[in-house]
């Protein structure tokens, strides 16, 4: 039976959002391909057995057939499992293409047997039982990282990047909108929820998270209320998250939400009821309306603005 080996893209040394989540799905297999390659095994502590492929292109069709080739110099039958982060959505049809083997997007959980994937907006979980090799990618966020007790080995392997013109030319990265990008990549999250009395609250809390440089969610009532879109909504049948900071603004914390939240380093929570559930999950709980903090941070920041 083939295991698992995960394949993560990188620019400039910077793994993606999900990559060392890929990495722990694979049982700390990993070939890291991108420029900075080397650099960035320096973060991933979920790592047992690392390949690093240190190319300096950033086109995931060029990632896609250097990788290929990489796992058959290694004479890899195995199963690839790529973070789905943008360059990684980007990087995993190429691979398969290469490889000759079926992709599977939007993954929960893989095994070299078995991948569940999400389907219409996360309400429905797909079961596939594959008879062969594939790619899948695997989402950021359902799964928690396993730090690995011993250091990892840590192998070189050189490549030569096609001479040929790639399909697409990077010529600047610029950095994302805070309001406008896909909410599993963003570090930052403020969200809000029933405790937020009506649709201009959250105009409101949108313009506060950009002032943090922050994203906003949001709770499913909300969205089925109308008041945000379903792109801003975080659960098990929204967006599944895993911020580095999450500010929670009148959210109960009902677990259909705080499953979709993944592993926070720091959580904040405002809520006039100090027992429910997100009170209890935050790093520092604020007994308060959240209308009325809300109302305070705003008056705040233009205070700052105009001085």
């Amino acid at each position: 039976m083939s295991a698992l080996v995960a394949v993560v893209p990188v620019r400039a040394g910077v793994v993606p959002a999900g990559g060392p989540e890929a990495i722990a799905e694979a049982s700390g297999r990993a070939i890291v391909i991108g420029s900075g390659a080397a650099q960035a095994t320096d973060d991933l502590t979920e790592a047992r057995e690392v390949t690093v492929v240190d190319v300096n292109v950033s086109d995931p069709q060029i990632w896609g057939r250097l990788a290929a080739e990489v796992l058959t110099q290694l004479g890899s039958t195995d199963s690839v499992v790529v973070p789905a982060s943008p360059d990684g959505r980007d990087l995993a049809p190429h691979l398969a293409l290469a490889l000759g083997v079926d992709l599977l997007s939007g993954a929960t959980e893989v095994s070299p047997t078995r991948v569940r994937v999400a389907r219409r907006g996360g309400l429905a979980i797909a079961e596939h039982r594959p008879s062969g090799r594939f790619v899948a990618t695997l989402q950021p966020g359902v799964r928690g990282v396993d730090s690995s007790s011993t250091a990892a080995t840590v192998s070189t392997v050189d490549v030569s990047a096609p001479a040929s013109s790639p399909a697409v030319v990077s010529h600047d990265v610029l950095p994302p909108d805070v309001s406008t990008m896909d909410l599993a990549e963003a570090p930052r999250i403020v969200g809000g929820g029933a405790g937020l009395t009506d649709a201009e609250r959250f105009t409101q809390l949108a313009e506060f998270a950009r002032a943090i440089d922050a994203s906003m969610g949001v709770t499913r009532v909300i969205t089925d209320r109308g008041w945000a879109p379903h792109q801003r909504q975080i659960g098990t049948t929204g967006i599944v998250v895993d911020p580095t900071l999450y500010l929670a603004f009148g959210i109960s914390g009902a677990v259909q939400h705080t499953s979709g939240l993944g592993q926070p380093d720091h959580i904040i929570s405002v809520n006039t009821d100090a027992h429910c559930p997100m009170m209890q999950m935050a790093d520092l709980a604020i007994v308060s309306d959240a209308n009325a903090v809300l109302d305070e941070l705003a008056a705040l920041l233009s205070k700052d603005s105009a001085s």
